[in-house]
């Protein structure tokens, strides 16, 4: 087996895996995974610019990340950096800051790429299972963007489009500098047109209707699913391939839609980093549930983190 890490820095969070990878059984065993809510994204759809503080809060993280990769002797590391990085100006000072901590250059990748490696970390281990039919559609609903890839034992088709929670968040719930608490139905109606008018664009090149089984990656698809079960905490065990309705979706995204900060900051499954964007996050992955048809959702605690590692390996 070969030790690797790899680090995935998006809108919202970075995130760390390391892992004992066995390409020939294809057997990935974890040592650590670890998420931490930077909001790197913060401002970018209104500035064009990550902000300093957010670019100081993930160079602590990624401080915290390379003493993890030091105690577990990776022998190689990997950084991929996503949505909010690809659209600033100033993403050379990001560049600079991480490769000094953690000895790496980040590899701002495309969402090609990004969308290849979050379907490869969400289906490597599907491979056999009879109970969920091929194609699969692997969607990452991540804070700037979401990725749709289609595919079987391999990528057929894949798109990244500018609609993801966090952006939804500034870019129509954000008024005065504060998030509406709870927004006002012109607000969703416009967050469901910046939706909609994205899945036509991604129904342009990849076809969405074909596939068999919705696989859901990412923050936002996690925690409904752990709003759905009524877990009493985060759990990544009950999480992973759980399976929710089209119809819970609805009632979870609808519930939240029309919550307050302090409601949705009571779940107990709910990270403090995604209270203000979980809503927004909520109602991305109902759109597409209603577009396609799917009857249900099956979430994946494995996505772009496995795709990477296992591309170092």
């Amino acid at each position: 087996m070969t030790r690797v890490a790899a680090v995935d820095c998006g809108t919202n969070s970075i995130r760390l895996l390391v892992a004992d990878a066995d390409p020939v059984s294809g057997e990935l065993v974890e040592l650590d995974r670890r998420m931490t809510i930077v909001r790197l994204g913060q401002g970018v759809d209104r500035t064009g610019r990550l902000a300093p503080e957010a670019l100081e809060r993930t160079f602590a993280a990624c401080r915290e990340y390379a003493e993890v990769v030091k105690e577990h002797g990776a022998e190689r590391l990997r950084f991929v950096a996503t949505s909010a990085s690809r659209d600033a100006e100033n993403r050379d000072e990001f560049v600079r800051g991480v490769l000094d901590i953690l000895g790496v250059e980040p590899e701002v990748i495309s969402g090609d790429q990004e969308a290849e490696f979050s379907f490869t970390g969400a289906t490597k281990e599907l491979t056999g299972r009879d109970d969920l039919t091929k194609p699969y559609l692997v969607v990452d609903i991540g804070g700037g963007s979401t990725e749709f890839v289609v595919g079987d034992d391999h990528v057929r088709a894949a798109r990244s489009v500018d609609v993801g929670c966090v952006r939804m968040t500034e870019r129509h719930l954000v008024v005065d500098g504060a998030v509406s608490d709870p927004p006002t139905a012109e607000q969703i109606a416009a967050i469901r047109a910046d939706i909609e008018a994205a899945l036509d664009l991604v129904e342009r090149t990849v076809p969405l209707r074909e596939a068999h089984t919705l696989v859901g990656l990412a923050g936002s698809v996690t925690t409904v699913s752990a709003i759905a079960q009524e877990l009493p905490g985060y759990d990544p065990a009950a999480i992973h391939h759980s399976r929710v309705s089209r119809e819970r979706v609805r009632e979870i995204a609808e519930w939240l839609l029309r919550s307050t900060h302090a409601e949705r900051a009571a779940v107990p499954s709910m990270h403090p980093g995604r209270v203000d964007v979980i809503a927004a996050g909520a109602l991305v992955l109902l759109s597409i549930m209603e577009r396609i048809g799917a009857e249900e959702v099956v979430v994946s605690e494995h996505d772009i983190l496995d795709g990477i590692a296992w591309s170092v390996a």
